[in-house]
């Protein structure tokens, strides 16, 4: 019996600048993040995957939006919903990990054209930078 996995995210903002990793798998650049754990609580591997990721620790805020990850090609077997959280930086600093190569932060105007497979899309990047600029918008959901 075939179940959704639970894929999450970290929106982390500098000032006005997300933070984006470039993925060794791909050379693409996504939010940091990955699968939800057994026994984790999605803010919590969303935080914790920052940190593995990009060497930052952070407070899942406000989740952002709910996607169904699979809406962008054939529903196949595999099936996947992406939960993106708006995240407090709280400390640490930019550090590459063993599944990533580079940690910067870019301005929306600024955004890097090489983006990771799904992992993050266009559409996720708008929504991001929406919710930063209005604190009032209602989460997004598929």
């Amino acid at each position: 019996y075939a179940t959704p996995r639970i894929d999450v995210r970290g929106a982390v903002f500098q000032g006005d600048k997300l933070l984006l990793v470039r993925e060794l798998a791909d050379g693409g650049w996504t939010l940091p993040g990955g699968w939800v754990d057994v026994g984790d609580t999605p803010s919590g591997a969303a935080e914790r995957e920052v940190w593995e990721e990009a060497g930052f620790q952070v407070k899942a805020r406000r989740v952002i939006g709910v996607y169904d990850a699979n809406r962008t090609g054939p529903l196949e077997l595999f099936h996947a919903f992406k939960i993106i959280f708006l995240c407090e930086l709280i400390g640490g600093q930019a550090q590459p990990s063993n599944e990533t190569s580079e940690v910067a932060f870019f301005g929306e105007d600024e955004l890097p054209a090489g983006l990771s497979g799904e992992r993050t899309r266009p559409r996720h990047l708008h929504d991001i930078f929406a919710a930063h600029r209005d604190a009032r918008l209602e989460t997004i959901f598929d």
